[in-house]
């Protein structure tokens, strides 16, 4: 896809369901795949960007996504993880990158959060994740399971 000006962020709707689970199956796999397997990358699409899971999520409220020319461009969603607020889905089209998408998906996820701090979670194989969420101000608390976890404190 071409470079897109200033893809719209908006809460996701029921009729962006298909789209949210296209952009998972196109770009998740594919980016995951050199990070952690082919193996593992192929279920993650399974498990988190199905049908049911996505509905789910849209339905509660949780998404948010980055649309241009009828397609979904970027997907953020959250979620909780105990007490904590968490940002547990932030994907932006490959050939839209560093043109202020993901940060614009954090503002919107984080505009429904009633809490000064916010989690996000990486795999720790994603050095490029890492960086992005440090340039955002996300702070490492810790890693679990190959899993690195960072947080974002209000001012």
């Amino acid at each position: 896809m071409a470079a897109t000006e200033n893809p719209v962020v908006r809460d996701a709707r029921p009729e962006d369901i298909a789209g949210i689970c296209r952009f998972g199956e196109e770009h998740v796999e594919r980016h995951y795949a050199p990070l952690i397997g082919d193996e593992a990358a192929a279920a993650q699409v399974t498990r988190w960007w199905n049908e049911e899971q996505i509905t789910s999520a849209v339905h509660g409220n949780l998404v948010v996504v980055a649309a241009a020319e009828g397609r979904i461009v970027g997907v953020g969603q959250r979620g909780r993880r105990g007490d904590d607020h968490v940002i547990y889905k932030l994907y932006v089209d490959p050939a839209l990158r560093g043109g202020g998408i993901g940060p614009r998906l954090i503002g919107a996820l984080v505009a429904h959060v009633d809490a000064d701090e916010v989690f996000v979670e990486h795999f720790a194989e994603n050095e490029r994740a890492g960086a992005f969420y440090e340039r955002e101000g996300f702070v490492v608390r810790g890693v679990e399971d190959g899993v690195v976890w960072r947080s974002f404190t209000r001012p």
